[in-house]
């Protein structure tokens, strides 16, 4: 109750009249005047008439305080004991909480989002988010129900929003152990064929931390080696690099008994092995209009270092021009073929012929560098036809076909055939979908006889125009016609020959991605993606076997020609093996070493610090949460003891209504002013 005034007329008019009447009677007394007393009141109470005093009265309710109650249902929270505990406690708690009036509880349930990228138990972002509609003065308190692993605790109680208890119930043993790897330093990227170092630490959380235990390290599901640690120090280890995209390293250290998890004993590592530039040997036989075509699309890729040398001045060449007066760069033949040919990824034959430049012997040298693993273009001209043809060399053995002698000098449109549709390196070239191919045409095309291997581009007839083929390590590609410059030159629309030009080199310098037989897999969030390039036209089922142990299979459907691929979601995370015919792959699922597995014994000294600068408490649970403390409101800044959790009650209400009774209105005020004006007369009259 209160009273407050409402003035009838303006306050300062009220002011004013009040002085006056104060003066009259002041006056009044002074000179003794019978009555000035009653005078007085009657001017006080018609000043406080103008100023129209009112009760108020007003109707509140007691607000109910808020407690949250966080229960962490991360994935390090899932084994049995914890688990049964957990439920137990929240049972048992929200009994006791619903016994205390004006009280509300929110429980919140926390898990690991299966989608993120780094897995973590963050129960205060949690509890932000669910207590984001409260009045912080109202927040009673937070009690969390969780192992104390958790990754986003406030450095200092000023950080939570909020003054009020937190209190901790922790789930496990107190004689947990654990053992666990830990990746220090990793790098992204590697060069392939060079060594990459990766430093590792093993940690015993709760053993002993003198131990020296075994780390057996796989490279891409294979065993690389094994190595001796000491518990505690940081280990370094030298990977070789051996192939270009990802390479995955996987460290697994031997477990301890009876250990509360086997999910943080192993670390994985993907490194991403890229090449350095891939050295290309181009020569050209002669200078010819197509010559510019493929020099241009070599030296336009970054990943190429290109060496092109043109035959402008063969031996035979007899024109009386002294030699010293001659401006061109003797062909190092030797240096190239002989001494250097190993360095080299890839050598192109641009319409070149025999003429003298190369000693017989070097075609040998050059076929057994593709059977060691080198690759080998032959883009075919006229003379590719003729007797001094590279196919009579001791080069025939790795080349997939031989000429017969004639050539084909017609219109035509260069088109995939079955084996190309599937290939990577074709299937979808531009403007080939459709019949006639959507791009220019080709005017010659030398004649072949039936290839060893795949032809994936047909010309006149369907006679083989592009022909691939593999030799012991190495391969060997075959264009039959000099024509692809008119694509470049934009004839009748021009065509797809950078696209075309530059999968066919880096198909033949073994480009995972243009593999015609692989198995791929992929990981975004829980679901895992497989995909099978072949150039059968169907595949087996896939076989999957998860980070347990556990063995499944999945149905691979087409999706273009010569790619199958299917879809599942896995509730795992870890190294995942997929197999395929004859082919296998690795993939990691879910985040790699992430906090959620980094450390699994169960601790109340995370908690602890917050814990006690809010007024709160942390303690451990039994298995069936029988001990559970009691929950105890008071009012103010209370402080928790080791027997009772205590909660902040809050001292807020809402206004309900408001009720008012003005004191001199009605026949209530008209009957005081009479009355004091009776006894002024009357006081007057006697």
């Amino acid at each position: 109750m209160s009273v407050e005034f409402s003035p009838l007329i303006p306050i300062a008019y009220i002011a004013i009249l009040a002085a006056i009447c104060l003066t009259f009677a002041l006056f009044s007394l002074w000179q003794r005047v019978r009555g000035a007393w009653m005078r007085g009141c009657a001017l006080a109470a018609l000043c406080i008439a103008l100023l129209n005093p009112v009760i108020l009265q007003m109707e509140r309710e007691q607000l109910s305080s808020v407690v949250a109650v966080v229960v962490d249902r991360s994935q390090s929270q899932t084994a049995a004991d914890r688990t049964a505990a957990t439920d137990a406690a929240l049972e048992r708690l929200q009994t006791q909480l619903a016994q205390i009036t004006n009280l509300e509880t929110r429980v919140i349930e926390v898990r690991n989002n299966a989608n993120d990228e780094t897995p973590a138990t963050l129960l205060f972002g949690a509890l932000t988010s669910a207590m984001e509609d409260v009045p912080t003065s109202r927040i009673a308190g937070a009690i969390m129900i969780t192992d104390g692993q958790i990754h986003d605790i406030p450095s200092s109680a000023s950080e939570l929003g909020f003054t009020a208890p937190v209190h901790g119930l922790i789930t496990g043993n107190a004689d947990e152990v654990d053992r666990r790897i830990e990746l220090i330093n990793t790098p992204r990227f590697g060069i392939v064929d060079e060594v990459q170092e990766i430093s590792y630490q093993v940690h015993n959380d709760g053993g002993d931390a003198s131990d020296i235990t075994e780390v057996t390290v796989r490279l891409n599901g294979e065993i690389y080696s094994r190595e001796l640690a000491p518990v505690g120090t940081i280990m370094p280890l030298f990977i070789d690099i051996e192939r270009a995209g990802d390479n995955i390293v996987e460290l697994e250290v031997e477990p301890l008994a009876a250990e509360t998890s086997l999910a943080n004993n192993k670390a994985v590592a993907v490194l991403e092995g890229i090449r350095e530039n891939l050295r290309v040997l181009l020569v050209s036989g002669e200078p010819h209009s197509g010559e510019r075509a493929w020099r241009n699309l070599l030296k336009s890729d970054t990943s190429v270092d290109l060496v092109h040398f043109t035959i402008l001045r063969p031996p035979e060449k007899q024109d009386g021009t002294p030699i010293d007066e001659l401006s061109l760069i003797a062909f190092p033949t030797r240096e190239l073929f002989v001494e250097k040919i190993n360095e080299f990824d890839l050598i192109v034959f641009d319409r070149y012929q025999r003429r003298g430049v190369l000693p017989v012997l070097y075609y040998d040298y050059i076929s057994q560098y593709v059977e060691d693993g080198g690759a080998l273009l032959i883009a075919a001209g006229p003379e590719h036809a003729g007797r001094d043809s590279i196919a009579n060399t001791p080069l025939a053995p790795v080349l997939p076909a031989n000429p017969t002698g004639t050539i084909t000098d017609t219109g035509f449109y260069p088109r995939l055939s079955d084996a190309g549709r599937r290939h990577p390196v074709t299937r979808d070239l531009p403007g080939s979908a459709t019949e006639p191919p959507q791009w220019g045409r080709w005017f010659r095309a030398v004649d072949v006889d039936a290839p060893e291997d795949s032809t994936v581009l047909e010309g006149p007839d369907g006679a083989p125009l592009l022909i691939f083929n593999r030799v012991g390590e190495g391969r060997v590609a075959m264009l039959m016609s000099d024509h692809g410059w008119l694509w470049a030159r934009g004839f009748e629309g021009g065509g797809p020959h950078v696209a075309l030009y530059r999968r066919i080199a880096h198909w033949l310098m073994k480009e995972p991605a243009l593999e015609e037989e692989a198995l791929r897999a992929n990981s975004r969030g829980n679901q895992l993606t497989i995909s099978r390039q072949t150039m059968s036209d169907s595949v087996p089922e896939a076989t999957i076997i998860t980070p347990t142990g556990e063995e499944r299979t999945l149905a691979l459907s087409e999706v273009e020609d010569g790619l199958f691929e299917a879809e599942i979601t896995v509730d795992e995370s870890g190294l995942f093996e997929i197999s395929n015919g004859d082919e296998q792959t690795l993939v990691h699922v879910g985040a790699l070493n992430a906090p959620e597995f980094a450390a699994t014994i169960s601790t109340p000294a995370l908690l602890a610090p917050l814990a006690s600068e809010t007024g709160g408490i942390v303690q451990r649970l039994a298995a069936n949460a029988t001990d559970l403390p009691q929950v105890l409101p008071l009012k103010g800044t209370p402080r928790s003891s080791d027997s009772r959790m205590v909660l902040k009650m809050t001292g807020e209400t809402v206004l309900k209504g408001i009720n008012t009774i003005q004191l001199f209105a009605g026949f209530f005020g008209l009957a005081l002013l009479f009355l004091i004006l009776g006894g002024t007369w009357y006081r007057e009259g006697r």
